[in-house]
């Protein structure tokens, strides 16, 4: 079983990272339509942006956190003049931080099932009178919804594993920044912390399973439907 403070932990990792889906999930979807319906110069450089926090070190992208929500960094003096806020050392600093390592992973689910929706569905909706916005709406969304979803239950199993940049951007504060990743790593600098280590070990294997059994069957009945079609 475990104790209240492990309790605690797990609590704090569901909050970020559902938090950080929550607030990942529509610039997620913008910039795969971009990247799966956009023609402009420059497409390539803006998927190699997105997609770089998957191949730079964590630490480089924390470190880049740090400067850009730092007192003096530009993010971080905005939030304090305008909203008196400061996300370091915060919960809200950890979800950013999963949110960002988690959105290349989502733009690429939710942009496959987007190239993957039939466009002459689309141009035939059209023809019929049906504007933009009710093609979208009742064609395309419908046809990548399960694409999306399993692109918003996959970065959640990455915010919930994230470790490098959130150590880095907002330190391991017990009680607000330290999620699973950071706690087992806590544990396991400590003597006789092997049994917590087993525990918290097990709950985060468990719901990254959990996360990934859900976006698998999720991109299988995505495929199942484009298959129909």
């Amino acid at each position: 079983m475990l104790s209240a403070e492990e309790w605690a932990i797990v609590r704090l990792s569901l909050l970020v990272g559902g938090s950080a889906m929550v607030a990942m999930l529509p610039v997620a979807f913008a910039l795969a339509w971009v990247l799966a319906r956009g023609r402009f110069p420059g497409k390539v450089l803006l998927d190699g942006i997105v997609h770089l926090p998957l191949v730079v070190p964590p630490v480089v992208t924390g470190w880049a956190l740090l400067l850009a929500f730092g007192p003096n960094g530009p993010l971080g003096m905005w939030l304090e003049n305008w909203f008196g806020v400061s996300v370091l050392f915060r919960w809200t600093g950890a979800a950013i931080a999963a949110a960002v390592m988690a959105l290349p992973l989502t733009v690429r689910a939710i942009r496959l099932s987007l190239e993957g929706v039939d466009r002459r569905l689309e141009q035939a909706a059209r023809t019929l009178g049906a504007g933009r916005w009710r093609t979208f709406r009742t064609i395309t969304l419908p046809l990548c919804l399960p694409g999306v979803l399993a692109g918003a239950v996959l970065g959640f199993a990455r915010s919930i594993g994230e470790f490098g940049a959130t150590i880095t951007f907002v330190s391991n504060v017990p009680g607000e920044t330290a999620t699973l990743p950071l706690a087992i790593y806590s544990a396991l600098q400590r003597p006789g912390g092997e049994t917590i280590v087993w525990r918290l070990a097990g709950v985060s294997v468990a719901l990254s399973l959990i996360a990934l059994v859900a976006s698998e069957m999720l991109a299988r009945r995505m495929g199942r439907g484009l298959h129909v079609l």
